[in-house]
């Protein structure tokens, strides 16, 4: 009969005793609450262990993983073959308990994301969309997608020239068409799709600036020229799960937010005057106003 492999629970229980005293307490803070642990920064975490962060990431090297990241992944992949329905949630959880976990992890990493975004590079961004000519917003995916046309239709209400390109060809057209008055903005939690990298690497060879969303270290971090690093825990059924939908919206909200601003007071009139419009074309209200000529005098009495 062949014997199981030690699950990474299994491997940590295992190895405690004969680890530092650090190492300990890391591994300590995980078995104590693993799926609280996995929604943690790796700087959250150190301070619960009371250690240092470089502890951390030797006791993800002890396991044999090269980088903190990959431990996070294995162990969440861990722990859903023992039957969690979610990163934090197992199947016999109760629906409090799921209410709790989901909104709890999400907002442990919307406070992670405070923490990791700098406000240098936030502002670098918007400054660079502020002042672009046009502005590509690239995405592959359904989810990426959905951020590339949310971020090109808020762009369009300040009156920018922007576009989003979720195909490989129409994104290559665009990055030939950029030019240095352009820029692009690439949105993908993976950062890894090849035909994303290579319109990326095109943009800039036409001179246009490379903003990325993304996480930290991946390929498209570093061809960007300016790396908005989106980190949050690795979910244990979907690739691109929804703690990281979360935070890529909200970095869209505070960029778009830092965009009108650096385009001032006429930006701003811009929007209520585009809110005035829908409103008065019974758009973006809780009733449309009833078109007079359509109705019948039986429906007209009805109403009044």
């Amino acid at each position: 009969m062949q014997a199981v492999n030690p699950s990474l629970v299994q491997r940590l229980q295992a190895a405690a005793a004969s680890l530092p005293r650090a190492q300990q307490q890391v591994i300590a803070v995980l078995l104590q609450d693993p799926e609280r642990a996995l929604s943690l920064s790796v700087d959250a975490l150190a301070s619960q262990a009371q250690v240092s962060m470089p502890t951390i990431m030797r006791t993800a090297r002890q396991f044999g993983f090269e980088g903190v990241r990959e431990f996070k992944l294995a162990l969440a992949q861990d722990l859903a073959r023992t039957g969690p329905v979610h990163r934090s949630v197992s199947m016999q959880d109760g629906t409090a308990e799921i209410v709790q976990k989901i909104l709890g992890g999400a907002a442990a990493s919307i406070t992670g994301l405070q923490q990791q975004l700098q406000t240098g590079t936030l502002e670098k961004a918007a400054q660079l969309m502020a002042r672009a000519q046009r502005i590509d917003c690239y995405s592959v995916g359904a989810t990426s997608a959905f951020m590339a046309s949310d971020l090109q239709g808020r762009l369009f209400r300040l009156g920018r020239n922007a576009h989003a390109f979720h195909d490989a060809h129409q994104q290559l057209i665009s990055a030939a068409t950029l030019g240095p008055g352009g820029a692009a903005v690439a949105i993908s939690h993976v950062g890894r799709m090849p035909f994303m990298l290579e319109a990326v690497g095109f943009a800039k060879s036409q001179g246009a600036p490379v903003i990325a969303i993304t996480q930290p270290d991946t390929p498209l971090a570093r061809l960007a020229d300016v790396v908005i690093g989106v980190t949050v825990p690795p979910d244990a059924v979907m690739r691109v799960g929804t703690e990281a939908y979360i935070a890529h919206l909200l970095v869209i909200e505070l960029l778009m937010i830092l965009v009108l601003q650096a385009l001032g007071p006429e930006a701003a009139r811009q929007l209520s005057q585009f809110r005035s419009v829908l409103q008065a074309h019974g758009q973006d209200v809780d009733q449309h106003p009833a078109v007079d000529w359509t109705w019948s005098s039986v429906e007209k009495e009805s109403q009044q």
